[in-house]
Formats: C-alpha cells, structure tokens, sequence
C-alpha cells in the first residue's frame, strides 16, 4: 500500500521528460515522513550493562518556516514539526517504548536533488523497559535526539532519506537510578510534501 501511495508522487513526468526539481520549497509548505531504522547501543560507561536494540519507527509531520537564508554551502531552511516515535528493545527482555517528539531541522538546499540536514528533537516518552534494568528504574522517561541525513528528491513531493540518530533516554533524575539509556539510529525512509 505504501508503495502504491508512493507511485503516486514519484511517477515520472508525463510529457516524457524528467521533472525539473525546485531549489527550495516556499515558507508554508508542509512534509509527512515515514522512517524505520535499528537501535544500537552504546555503553558510555562500565555501570551501562543492557544491550538494548531492536527496530524503531518514526512517523513524522513538519512545516517550512521561511525562505532559504545565508550564502554559499550553509545557504538552507528551518523546519519545525513533530515526530511519534516507536522503539521496540529486543534486548535483555521484549519491552516497547513510545513518545512524542516536537523536532526542529534545518536542510541545506545548495545541492537541488541532495538536501542534506541536521536535526534535533525532544519530548516525553513511556517504556515498559523501566523497572527490568539497572540504567532506568521509571516508566516515564524523556528522549532527545541529534541527528543528520540526506534527501534525495526524486519529485518536488517525493525523497528518500537516510540519516544517523544519537538517542538519549533517561528520566530526568525524577527517580533512581537514572544512568540513562544511548543508542544509534541508523534510518531510512520517505517524505512527502505539499
């Protein structure tokens, strides 16, 4: 299904041409993504035991805030929007986690079809997870996120992305112990804009 949605957007032109890709979108437009990716885990101190990893799916809404600013390669676009995000840990124990993150991206537009970007994102979180290891003793837990990766446009609605995640999962020291989980998200996915 997904698929068939996505032939609807990436259909080449129909004069026979390649569709010439705009530089940049206008202030306003607006994107729906769907990323999946593999968490991975990092074991930042010898008190990080649990080998926490599993698949992640993120689906996600974002709007342009203004026209591209700067010159030269730093030349891009802020965005601003939210994702859901949906871990599900394999390891030590099946447990799933899901928050609610509002994001910020800025995307470099130097590159017409290649629209490289940086992003960051935060917001609360809920896992099962807590309680079971010794890194998290809480349900409710907060996640930030900082990441980059590239588009490639293959309409002026369609691009396939790929990028790199660091995760941070913690409780904010509202309950002990709290030594934090961090993880790797490679990703990829589609977006659509309008």
């Amino acid at each position: 299904m997904v698929m068939l949605l996505a032939g609807g957007f990436v259909s080449p032109a129909r004069n026979g041409q390649a569709e010439e890709i705009k530089p940049y979108f206008p202030a306003g437009t607006q994107e729906i993504g769907l990323t999946a990716g593999y968490l991975l885990p990092h074991r930042l101190t010898k008190d990080h035991v649990t080998k926490q990893e599993g698949p992640a799916l993120m689906p996600s809404w974002g709007m342009v805030l203004h026209e591209p600013v700067g010159d030269g390669w730093y030349r891009g676009q802020t965005s601003v929007g939210a994702e859901v995000v949906y871990l599900e840990f394999r390891e030590p124990v099946l447990t799933h986690g899901i928050g609610f993150t509002p994001k910020i991206k800025y995307t470099f537009v130097t590159l017409n079809r290649l629209r490289p970007y940086v992003e960051f994102a935060g917001g609360p979180f809920w896992t099962d997870l807590g309680g079971r290891i010794p890194e998290e003793s809480s349900r409710f837990n907060f996640i930030v996120t900082a990441g980059l990766g590239a588009s490639w446009f293959m309409t002026n609605q369609a691009a396939f992305t790929v990028g790199y995640r660091f995760h941070h999962i913690s409780n904010a020291g509202t309950r002990m112990p709290n030594l934090g989980l961090n993880s790797s998200l490679p990703f990829a996915g589609f977006s659509f804009f309008f």
